[in-house]
């Protein structure tokens, strides 16, 4: 049903001006963006912002934040999952560092609507807004913002309900994927971002057909509230690669667990641990049944980490494209493996040291023939150089390495001559974890000198960054505001 012929919106207003406040250069396609936004929240209604992967909504987002028409758009709401608030809150203060930001979210978030106020946007998770749907309702909000919207595509969902309830002046929904499985799913987003447009649940299931005319009848009454570009469409607008770092939260067990182990490496190993005792880390980071082996037994989508990997895998997969996914745990790559297979009914190749050099270009050869959707799990070291997999226009680096030139050389197997479309690059970072001390480590070293002659381990900086993965816990992160 993703596939079902719901028309882009051309219109704009025609404008040359550019958001005030924000640290970016948008793209031609991103101001437009900003100004439909601006132009619906003017008009005070909401909209539907279904750009697809890769094409900054959040920017376009922040963007309307900064600069509505009239100054910010504040006190503004943004609802997510829980793993993506931190994201949120390292953009908004890499992109528009003047807006005040809370986060509110966990055991030490605010039971009191006077500390919500004051702040330009607060940040919380769809869990968060059903158990505090109270609080929040005592704010009217100037706009309330669904990250990830498909969150609330079953409308007899208690956070469908609760997200609905919230009082606000406008509305405004983010998706790449704004119709999963029915029409259903578009009607309850758009009854957020307009109630009553579409008319009630039952008047619209008997209104609308769940088939290609039941979406032809609909698409002239969503297009003007919904904005979606492909990235066929921008392609000449947009860099031959698109880099998206991703930040994730643990939630709290998980955290709990990380600093359980975090701990023991320190009372085990203090001044003297090793990058390869820091593994451990980086293994519970992949997915907590690393650690004790049952990987092949566990639920992959019980780690929160996994579960945003099974959303950008789905929303790859609804375009027929494929994806390339690096990983360097062997257990890692077999559970992501079996679970693509299984959930997607799609092929799932993995290359690592267990494959023969000889049948490895034939496994590529397999994924390129396939028509659609198809994932390949490499081990950095085994597809980091020589292959050529042009087949694939997507790269996920689930977990970060080290050694920049390793991940470097491993991005360049989809990137490279021969591909046609921008190449989507995501890299997956747990936050206050190992992972954010080896992304910090990889900026570092890619400012500092070529990639081609950094070493992994050795160097002097070493110890520097042990003591930093040391030291960093999920579960004691500083304050959420800024």
């Amino acid at each position: 049903m993703a596939g079902l012929p719901i028309s882009p919106l051309a219109f704009a207003p025609p404008a040359d001006d550019v958001p005030a406040g924000v640290d970016a250069t948008l793209y031609s396609y991103q101001l437009a963006g900003w100004r439909w936004l601006k132009f619906l929240l003017a008009e005070g209604v909401g909209g539907l912002l279904a750009d697809e992967m890769g094409l900054g909504k959040t920017l376009q987002i922040i963007s309307a934040l900064s600069d509505a028409g009239a100054g910010r758009l504040s006190p503004a709401l943004i609802i997510a999952p829980g793993s993506l608030l931190e994201n949120w809150r390292r953009e908004i203060g890499k992109f528009a560092p003047h807006l005040k930001v809370l986060k509110h979210h966990g055991p030490e978030r605010t039971g009191r609507p006077a500390d919500l106020h004051g702040f330009d946007a607060v940040i919380t998770s769809y869990d968060s807004v059903v158990r505090d749907n109270s609080l929040l309702n005592m704010i009217e909000w100037a706009v309330v913002i669904l990250d990830e919207a498909q969150f609330i595509r079953n409308p007899q969902a208690q956070r469908t309900k609760s997200v609905k309830h919230l009082r606000r002046r406008a509305g405004l929904a983010v998706t790449g994927t704004p119709i999963e499985n029915r029409l259903l799913d578009l009607w309850s987003i758009m009854d957020f971002v307009l109630p009553d447009h579409l008319g009630d649940q039952k008047a619209f299931e008997a209104q609308f057909a769940d088939d290609v005319d039941g979406a032809a009848m609909l698409e002239p009454l969503v297009s003007p509230l919904m904005l979606r570009r492909r990235v066929a469409d921008v392609a000449q607008d947009l860099p031959p690669r698109i880099d998206i770092p991703q930040v994730l939260e643990l939630d709290d067990s998980e955290a709990a667990a990380y600093d359980a182990i975090r701990e023991r490496i320190a009372a085990e190993y203090g001044a003297a641990a090793t990058l390869v005792a820091l593994t451990s880390l980086r293994r519970f980071c992949a997915h907590p049944s690393l650690m004790d082996g049952s990987s092949h037994a566990a639920d992959p989508m019980s780690f929160s980490k996994f579960r945003r990997l099974d959303e950008l895998i789905e929303e790859i997969f609804a375009r027929n494209e494929k994806v390339i996914i690096f990983t360097s745990f062997t257990a890692m790559a077999d559970m992501i493996a079996r679970h693509v297979e299984r959930r997607f009914g799609v092929f799932a190749g993995v290359i690592d040291g267990r494959l023969p050099i000889d049948d490895r270009q034939p496994m590529i050869d397999r994924f390129s023939e396939v028509r659609g959707g198809a994932a390949l799990i490499l081990n950095p070291k085994a597809g980091g150089a020589g292959l050529n997999i042009t087949a694939a226009n997507h790269v996920i680096h689930y977990n970060p390495e080290w050694n920049p030139a390793l991940e470097d050389q491993a991005s360049a197997r989809a990137y490279r001559r021969g591909q046609e479309l921008p190449v989507t690059v995501h890299r997956l970072l747990v936050a206050d974890t190992v992972e954010d001390v080896v992304d910090e480590r990889l900026s570092r070293k890619r400012a500092l000198s070529s990639t081609a002659v950094i070493g992994v381990e050795g160097a002097e900086d070493d110890y520097g960054d042990v003591v930093a993965a040391l030291s960093r816990s999920p579960a004691k992160m500083a304050g959420g505001t800024k």
